[in-house]
């Protein structure tokens, strides 16, 4: 990977995200709507082309990091976890500056959970000195607002999980880039 092919110089955030196919895709945007995220004036809704959820935030960086991704690429080559299934049915909101409105299932599947685990310690084994999350709270962004709001039940959104990718994020700019995937094997 060159310099000039990680995207633009300046902030450059990376992290490891499973992404929905197109049909889960569909689903999150109704799920969306019918969460009245966007028709509620107080919320900035995600472009649905960049629903995801985050594993793991491998960090911000000043400029794009292509020695980190190179990192993440070679330990995905040993790291093999089946595809699941993965429910999504309350949307609630986190707290923050702009507090984001987020879709999450009553529980996540353990294969979510051990996914997340052995990316985990597997990073702070090979990678020493990132900064990873202690604790993992599995959710779609869906929009974000200016004040929390209460959680509700919505319908249910079934999210055959078969990619992960290694993501890259701009501050400013639209989408994010893709740096790696991998498909997640039949379980």
């Amino acid at each position: 990977m060159s310099d000039s092919s990680m995207g633009l110089k300046g902030i450059c955030r990376l992290f490891l995200a499973l992404l929905p196919d197109e049909e889960t895709r569909e689903s999150l945007s109704r799920t969306a709507a019918e969460a009245g995220i966007p028709q509620d004036a107080g919320l900035r809704p995600v472009n649905p082309r960049r629903y995801h959820a985050t594993l793991h935030f491998l960090g911000e960086y000043p400029a794009a990091r292509p020695d980190l991704a190179a990192a993440v690429e070679r330990l995905a080559g040993g790291l093999h976890v089946a595809a699941f299934d993965w429910t999504l049915d309350r949307v609630r909101s986190f707290h923050g500056r702009r507090p984001p409105r987020v879709l999450c299932g009553g529980s996540a599947p353990e294969a979510l959970q051990q996914l997340w685990q052995r990316w985990h310690d597997l990073l702070l084994q090979e990678l020493p000195g990132l900064a990873l999350d202690e604790r993992f709270v599995p959710h779609v962004t869906l929009g974000y607002g200016r004040a929390v709001l209460p959680a509700a039940a919505v319908t249910p959104v079934h999210w055959p999980v078969r990619e992960l990718a290694l993501l890259e994020s701009h501050p400013g700019q639209g989408d994010y880039r893709m740096l790696a995937s991998w498909v997640l094997p039949p379980g």
